[in-house]
């Protein structure tokens, strides 16, 4: 069984969150938390490091753990061809700049095409994927606690 270890940031900074802003055929134009695949032998804290500046540009750093899902794409060319990004465990972290000075992003996700700074109130309203995401935005943001987001079975993957 491959099951693909993956770190999400909810990068938070003066009331807003840092987001990718996405477009593909299956899902259009949405919104994704910066993030990607922990390497072998890496941290979560260096995956999301290395993630979030490969992506955004910016220097992050972990503050606390704030919530576990598991997605599990259906779609047969996914399982076929890339069966690697077929089944993820997404582990959510809050997140803060090490630094508000921004480089050029280094290597994008492929349905990425740029990144935006987010007010938090206007998380509820946009198509932030995945969804589990955006409507338990707020509790993930305030709750000490993490969250389960469960288990979420996908026509398409994302970003």
């Amino acid at each position: 069984m491959n099951v693909r270890s993956t770190v999400k940031a909810i990068v938070l900074h003066e009331g807003k969150v840092l987001l990718n802003r996405c477009i593909d055929a299956n899902n259009g134009e949405y919104y994704s938390l910066p993030g990607g695949g922990q390497e072998q032998f890496e941290t979560m804290a260096e995956a999301i490091r290395r993630e979030c500046l490969e992506e955004t540009g910016y220097s992050v750093e972990p503050v606390r753990f704030a919530a576990l899902m598991e997605e599990i794409c259906l779609e047969p060319f996914i399982r076929t061809h890339y069966s690697q990004y077929a089944h993820k465990l997404l582990h959510f972290f809050i997140c803060r700049l090490t630094s508000a000075e921004r480089v050029e992003p280094t290597e994008t996700d492929e349905s990425q095409v740029a990144n935006e700074w987010v007010p938090v109130e206007d998380v509820p309203q946009i198509n932030l994927l995945p969804t589990q995401v955006r409507d338990a935005f707020s509790r993930l943001t305030t709750e000490e606690a993490p969250q389960f987001l469960g288990a979420a079975y996908l026509e398409h993957n994302h970003g």
